[in-house]
């Protein structure tokens, strides 16, 4: 796990490249953000039908958790650390108010809270040290302090119980192999007073399946698939988590 994660994407040559290689078109993490989208989307029209939500996202990076909502969410807020990343955001026409963080410190204070909310936490957990995990569900809290305030949605792109894990010998050195099991999120989660209400996985198959070009139509068939059941969760290698406060 590394521990300089604030200081990673600070340069804009590591943001260029995230959204060039890691969110190129045919990838692995394109596919799995497409699946996303359509289910956020149907998340968002069932459970917020008195009054669309605004949307708070915590580590937005270059805006992608917020694109997906755009149309769908009554507002939206990103927060990050990294100036390069969300001035990549700005360049992209993330409809968002943006916001610099600090990276250590007191939890960030979230903008004005204006009836329901839906806070989202992407691509964070699995590569961040404990205390700023802990940081981004404490900021969530700040958001949601009452079961009926909204909806929070965590990402864990590394699940443990996953195929993925079988490359865990050969990448011990490697920094960015990290590894989260479902009950260290939801532990987390029931730290700051969250319960898990859903759980869905958006690929059964590693992301090495999406490089190969011949595997990789097998593989995006077998994904829809498991995304569109719901049913395997448990063993998928991106795993989103619904939760809301647990009730007083």
């Amino acid at each position: 796990m590394r521990t300089d994660y604030a200081e990673v994407f600070q340069s804009d040559e590591a943001v260029d490249k995230y959204e060039r290689v890691v969110y190129a078109p045919e990838t692995y993490s394109t596919a799995v953000s497409g699946r996303q989208r359509a289910f956020l989307r149907r998340l968002v029209r069932r459970e917020f039908t008195a009054r669309r939500p605004v949307q708070h996202d915590f580590a937005c990076g270059t805006g992608r958790a917020i694109k997906l909502l755009h149309g769908v969410v009554r507002a939206a807020h990103g927060y990050d650390v990294s100036a390069q990343m969300l001035a990549k955001a700005q360049e992209a026409g993330v409809y968002a108010k943006l916001h610099q963080v600090d990276g250590e410190g007191p939890v960030p204070e979230p903008a004005t809270v204006d009836g329901p909310a839906l806070v989202t936490v992407f691509r964070l957990l699995l590569n961040a040290p404990k205390d700023v995990r802990d940081r981004a569900i404490a900021f969530a809290a700040k958001i949601l302090p009452e079961a009926d305030s909204g909806l929070l949605v965590v990402e864990n792109h590394g699940n443990r119980s996953s195929l993925r894990h079988l490359r865990h010998r050969s990448n011990r050195a490697n920094q960015w192999f990290a590894e989260l099991h479902h009950a260290e999120v939801e532990q987390l989660l029931a730290r700051h007073g969250f319960e898990v209400v859903e759980r869905r996985g958006f690929a059964l198959c590693p992301a090495g399946a999406y490089r190969r070009e011949w595997l990789r139509p097998v593989a995006r068939r077998a994904d829809d698939l498991a995304a569109r059941s719901g049913r395997l969760s448990g063993v998928a290698t991106d795993v989103l988590y619904v939760a809301r406060r647990i009730p007083k």
